[in-house]
C-alpha cells in the first residue's frame, strides 16, 4: 500500500524540537494577527512587509542596498528589482500555489530573474552543465533529473491537504528548492517566495504580513549552516533546519508588530 503523500510531513512535525518551535512562533504570528491597528491598516502593514521582505530576500541573494534606496526606487541591482516583482506578486499566486505549483515556480523565476539572465532561459529548468549561483556556498548542486524527481515529490506533497503546521510544510519547500537550485538564477528568492506562498496559502499568515525573508537575514549567520544540515537527510538535520525556519518566520513576525507599533502611534 502507497503511503500517503503528508506522511513524510507528518514524520518531519514529529522530529524532536520542531513542535516546540512551532508553537512558539505561532503564538508570535496569532500576537501579530490580532493587533487592533490591522483592523483599519493591515494594507499598511503588508505593503510594509511585502518591501522590507523584498530588500532582504535580494541581500540574501548577494545584493547591496539600504532600505530606504529601495522604498525610494534608486536601486538598479537585479536582484532587488526581481525580489520587489515577487514580492509584488505573492497575493495574486497564492491561489495557484497549492494547485498548480510548477506553473507557479516558473512564474516566480521569470519575476525575480528578469533582469538578471536572458529572456529564453526565464521560468526554465536548469540543464546539467549550466551555471548555477551559489551566493550561499552550498556546495555542488542536484543533477538535473534529481531535481525533476524531487520537484514532482514536492508537487504531490503541496496537492494534498497536509495534517501538519503550515510552519512545517513551508520549511521543506524552501528547503527543498534551495537545495535543488532548480534554475540556476535566483533560486533563493524564489525558495523563500515559494516560502511564503505556503504560509499564505494554508492560513498561517493570509494576508501577507510576515516578512520571514527579514527574518532569514536577521538570522544570516545560521542560514546556508542550517541548509547545509537539510541537505544531509538526517533527523538532526531536517529537524534544525525547520526549527530554524520557525524562528526566522517568529522574526519577521516581530518585525511586522513593531510596525504596528509604530502606525499605531502616528
Amino acid at each position: 500500500m502507497n503511503a500517503a503523500p503528508d506522511e513524510p510531513l507528518q514524520r518531519v512535525a514529529d522530529l524532536p524540537g520542531v513542535g516546540a518551535a512551532v508553537d512558539e512562533t505561532r503564538t508570535v504570528v496569532d500576537r501579530l494577527l490580532g493587533h487592533r491597528i490591522l483592523r483599519r491598516r493591515s494594507s499598511d502593514v503588508s505593503m510594509e512587509s511585502a518591501l522590507r521582505g523584498a530588500r532582504a530576500s535580494a541581500v540574501l541573494d548577494g545584493a547591496r542596498a539600504e532600505l530606504e534606496e529601495v522604498r525610494a526606487g534608486r536601486s538598479d541591482d537585479p536582484r532587488i528589482k526581481g525580489a520587489l516583482r515577487v514580492s509584488g506578486e505573492l497575493g495574486l499566486l497564492a491561489e495557484t500555489w497549492t494547485k498548480a505549483p510548477r506553473q507557479v515556480l516558473a512564474r516566480l523565476h521569470s519575476l525575480a530573474a528578469a533582469d538578471g539572465i536572458a529572456d529564453e532561459s526565464l521560468g526554465r529548468p536548469r540543464h546539467d552543465g549550466e551555471d548555477v549561483r551559489d551566493p550561499l556556498d552550498l556546495g555542488r548542486p542536484p543533477r538535473a533529473a534529481e531535481v525533476a524527481a524531487r520537484i514532482d515529490a514536492l508537487d504531490a506533497l503541496l496537492a494534498t491537504p497536509a495534517k501538519v503546521p503550515a510552519l512545517v510544510v513551508g520549511a521543506v519547500v524552501h528547503g527543498e528548492l534551495a537545495a535543488l537550485r532548480p534554475f540556476g538564477w535566483g533560486d533563493g528568492m524564489v525558495a523563500r517566495a515559494a516560502e511564503r506562498l505556503t504560509l499564505i496559502a494554508r492560513g498561517l499568515d493570509p494576508k501577507s504580513l510576515v516578512p520571514t525573508e527579514l527574518g532569514y537575514l536577521e538570522l544570516g549567520d545560521e542560514y546556508a549552516l542550517a541548509l547545509r544540515g537539510y541537505q544531509t537527510g538526517t533527523p538532526d538535520g531536517v529537524g534544525g533546519w525547520v526549527a530554524y525556519c520557525c524562528r526566522a518566520v517568529a522574526a519577521g513576525a516581530r518585525d511586522s508588530l513593531a510596525t504596528c507599533e509604530a502606525l499605531q502611534r502616528g
